[in-house]
């Protein structure tokens, strides 16, 4: 069952590439006390995430921020070291926002957001979202109903229900 607005956002260990290497964050940690704006893509470097999901959230930044968003997260069934890198390739990370692995898929299957798409290579990926998450909350839920569509998704459509 997939997760919707009302719904309190589960647990996840995500892990991100620190100064040491490869660590652990929680992802209710990051959000505890603070509205965050979480979105996720089928795959680092895949065109659609890379020239457009990504970008509407670097562009949208600061007007997130001047309306209460604390924290932008983009969260994709990658390693942290893809993640790291597409981070520092689409300007994600000079801008602030958090490039988080998914490594194993375990919170995206926990809020019922995986797909396969077999021909595209694409296994046990992220279905394409944004949230807005209110302490924990679920708030708005955007979720496309294609993965090569960034409407719905975008920065633009999220910073709508704020």
């Amino acid at each position: 069952m997939a997760i919707s607005t009302g719904d309190t956002l589960p647990d996840a260990q995500l892990i991100r590439m620190g100064a040491d290497g490869p660590e652990t964050v929680s992802l209710a940690e990051i959000g505890v006390g603070k509205t965050i704006a979480v979105f996720a893509v089928p795959g680092a470097y895949t065109p659609t995430c890379s020239s457009a999901h990504v970008p509407s959230f670097i562009r949208t930044k600061g007007a997130f921020a001047a309306k209460g968003v604390d924290t932008i997260v983009c969260v994709a069934v990658n390693d942290p070291f893809v993640m790291k890198a597409w981070g520092e390739a689409t300007g994600a990370t000079a801008a602030g926002l958090h490039m988080l692995a998914d490594a194993d898929g375990s919170f995206t299957k926990a809020i019922g957001m995986d797909f396969d798409a077999p021909p595209a290579g694409l296994i046990g990926r992220s279905q394409r979202y944004a949230m807005l998450v209110d302490d924990g909350t679920v708030k708005a839920l955007h979720v496309e109903e294609s993965p090569g569509v960034c409407e719905t998704s975008a920065g633009e459509s999220l910073l709508e229900e704020l």
